[in-house]
């Protein structure tokens, strides 16, 4: 991504801001590879959150709050279900409202459920799913 562009922290498919090397990298996930060292390092878990953007951690309250006594992951059921986040957020009018308003909300509900249900078969059936590149249905995703 270019940086200095004075947008939205949030990414939508197709915006000027990301390079063309940078939509190959997203595209096939490789822009995630970083994200294993993290790991390694203990600083991330392979499932958990996934980091939210400047400014939006701020905003949980109460309840919410309870998704930041986990490990950011490199995936996790929030991400599996919005894995086409960009393509939705180019087809609304308004993509930030919709963000805020509709996405945001709901990772929120499903890192909550998450965090009470997590164990290590769910998380190798998140890891498993994520490689196949398939959600699971599942309640934890719904």
């Amino acid at each position: 991504m270019s940086v200095g562009h004075g947008g939205s922290s949030i990414s939508i498919k197709g915006e000027s801001r990301i390079t063309p090397l940078g939509a190959i990298l997203r595209k096939y996930k490789l822009d995630e590879l970083p994200g294993l060292f993290n790991v390694l390092l203990g600083d991330m878990s392979f499932v958990g959150p996934r980091p939210d953007v400047p400014g939006y951690t701020d905003q949980l309250q109460g309840e919410d709050r309870k998704i930041l006594e986990l490990k950011p992951g490199i995936t996790g059921p929030a991400s599996m279900k919005y894995s086409n986040e960009e393509e939705l957020l180019a087809q609304q009018e308004d993509p930030i409202k919709f963000n805020d308003e509709v996405i945001y909300p709901d990772k929120v509900r499903i890192n909550l459920i998450y965090h009470e249900q997590r164990n290590f078969w769910m998380d190798l059936q998140i890891i498993l799913y994520t490689i196949l590149g398939k959600a699971p249905k599942k309640k934890w995703i719904e």
